[in-house]
C-alpha cells in the first residue's frame, strides 16, 4: 500500500472549519475557488453561533448540563423517575436487579435449550431466534420489593424506582412451544438463568402460552447485559424475578420445581400465620414524580404529574388529593393507555401557599384499587416485604419545599 493510500479524504466542509478555527478568513472567488486571507482569531465565546461545533459522530450522547443517573447499591440499582418526562425509559437508565452479577456471555455460543415435556427437545441459537417472527410490545418491568420509605429525604427513585418501561423485541414463547409440541400433561416450566446465581423459577405453562417472550432486544437496539444479553424470558405484569435474565434453560413438567426463588425467597406473609406462594403478579400502582422531594415551589398553577400502571391490564383510573386524602379528583391519563404499561397521568391545580399533602392512587381494568399502607400491613400482618404498593403522600410545606409525607390513614 503506498503513502497515497494512507491518507484521509479531507472534506470541503472539514476543511473550512479547520481554516476558521485557527481565525482565517474563508472566501470565495468568482469561480468557486476557496480564498484564504489573514484574520482575526476567533475570541472563545458561549455563543454557538460564534463557533462551529462537532460534526457527526458514531454515537449520540446527552449534554453535559444533563446527568440522570441511576442510584446503586450491592444487588441493585434504581431508575430515576423523577427525571424521565414520558414513560420510556433510556436503556441505560433501566433498573438493575442482579444475584450474581452481570455475565458477559458470548453471543455467537449462545443456545437455548427447551425439553422435558415436549415431543422434541431443541437448542435454539441467537440467530435461530431471530429466524421465527417477531413481536414488539411496550411494557413495564418491576422488582416485587419495589418499596421504600420511613423518612422525609427520598425521592420517587428511593422510594420505588425498581420499575421501568421499554420497548421489547424478541419471539414468543408460543412460538416455541409450538415448535418443540408440548406434551398433554405439560403445566409447568422451569426457566434458568445463565449467571453466576443460576436463577431459576417456575412458570406456569398458561403464562408461557399467553404473553411470554423471549426478548432479544430493547428500545431498538440488541437488549443490554444488564438486562439480559443476548436474550432473556419477559413476563409482562409479573414480578421482575420471574423474567429470568441471560435465559439458556426452559425445562417444561408437570408440576412446579420449588427453587429456592419461590420458597425462602419471593413469598409474602398474610394473617394467620400463613405464607403466599407463587404471588406473582404485580398489582395496580401510582405515584407522583412532580413535585416531589427536593424540589421547592412557589405558589401558583402547578402541573402535578406521575406514572400508574398495573400488571393486572390496562389502568383505567387515576385520582388525585390535593388534602390529604380527604378529597379526590380525576386525573387525566396520557393516551394511548397501554396494557401492563406505565401510564403518564397529569393533573393541573393552583397552590395557594397553605401546607398540604398530595397523593395519587391508581385503579385498574379489574376493579382493583392501589390501597393505602395501613390496609397492606393489616392483610399481611407485616410491615413490610415483597408487592407493598402503597399510596405514596408528598407534604408540601409552606416555604415550598416537598418532602415524603407520613403514611396516610385509609380514606373515604
Amino acid at each position: 500500500m503506498g503513502k497515497k493510500d494512507n491518507q484521509k479524504k479531507i472534506t470541503r466542509r472539514e476543511l473550512i472549519g479547520s481554516m476558521a478555527g485557527l481565525g482565517l478568513v474563508i472566501s470565495q472567488d468568482s469561480v468557486g475557488n476557496i480564498l484564504q486571507t489573514a484574520g482575526l482569531p476567533v475570541a472563545d465565546s458561549d455563543d454557538p453561533t460564534k463557533k462551529l461545533g462537532p460534526f457527526p459522530g458514531k454515537l449520540g450522547s446527552r449534554s453535559p448540563a444533563e446527568h440522570p443517573e441511576k442510584l446503586p447499591s450491592f444487588t441493585s440499582s434504581r431508575s430515576p423517575l423523577q427525571e424521565f418526562y414520558g414513560t420510556i425509559t433510556p436503556s441505560d437508565l433501566h433498573f438493575e436487579r442482579h444475584h450474581g452479577g452481570v455475565p458477559t456471555i458470548d453471543p455467537e455460543k449462545y443456545e437455548l435449550l427447551i425439553h422435558g415435556m415436549v415431543d422434541k427437545p431443541m437448542k435454539f441459537t441467537l440467530p435461530d431466534l431471530k429466524r421465527f417472527p417477531s413481536i414488539s410490545r411496550i411494557c413495564f418491568l418491576e422488582c416485587s420489593g419495589n418499596y421504600r420509605g420511613g423518612k422525609e429525604e427520598l425521592t420517587p427513585q428511593d422510594i420505588c424506582g425498581l420499575t421501568s418501561q421499554s420497548e421489547w423485541t424478541g419471539v414468543m414463547l408460543s412460538t416455541l412451544f409450538r415448535e418443540v409440541g408440548l406434551k398433554p400433561k405439560a403445566s409447568w416450566f422451569l426457566a434458568e438463568g445463565g449467571d453466576a446465581a443460576v436463577m431459576t423459577r417456575s412458570i406456569p405453562v398458561s403464562k408461557g402460552l399467553d404473553d411470554a417472550m423471549i426478548v432479544y432486544a430493547q428500545n431498538g437496539e440488541a437488549i443490554r447485559p444488564q438486562q439480559g444479553y443476548p436474550a432473556r424470558l419477559f413476563l409482562p405484569g409479573w414480578e421482575g424475578n420471574t423474567s429470568i435474565k441471560w435465559i439458556r434453560r426452559i425445562e417444561v413438567s408437570d408440576a412446579p420445581f420449588m427453587t429456592r426463588e419461590e420458597t425462602s425467597k419471593y413469598t409474602e406473609t398474610i394473617k394467620g400465620g400463613k405464607i403466599r406462594q407463587f404471588s406473582v403478579v404485580m398489582d395496580a400502582r401510582s405515584i407522583i414524580t412532580f413535585p416531589t422531594y427536593p424540589v421547592t415551589l412557589e405558589k401558583g398553577w402547578i402541573e402535578i404529574r406521575g406514572i400508574a400502571w398495573s400488571g393486572r391490564g390496562k389502568v383505567t383510573w387515576v385520582e388525585v388529593s390535593i388534602d390529604n386524602g380527604k378529597n379526590w379528583h380525576a386525573a387525566r391519563l396520557q393516551e394511548p393507555v397501554l396494557d401492563k404499561a406505565h401510564t403518564a397521568f397529569r393533573f393541573l391545580w393552583q397552590w395557594d401557599g397553605r401546607e398540604t399533602v398530595i397523593m395519587s392512587r391508581a385503579y385498574d381494568e379489574t376493579g382493583y384499587r392501589q390501597p393505602f399502607l395501613n390496609e397492606l400491613q393489616e392483610a399481611r400482618g407485616s410491615r413490610g416485604g415483597y408487592h407493598f404498593n402503597p399510596v405514596t403522600p408528598w407534604r408540601l410545606k409552606r416555604n415550598g419545599q416537598v418532602v415524603l409525607a407520613g403514611e396516610p390513614e385509609k380514606r373515604k
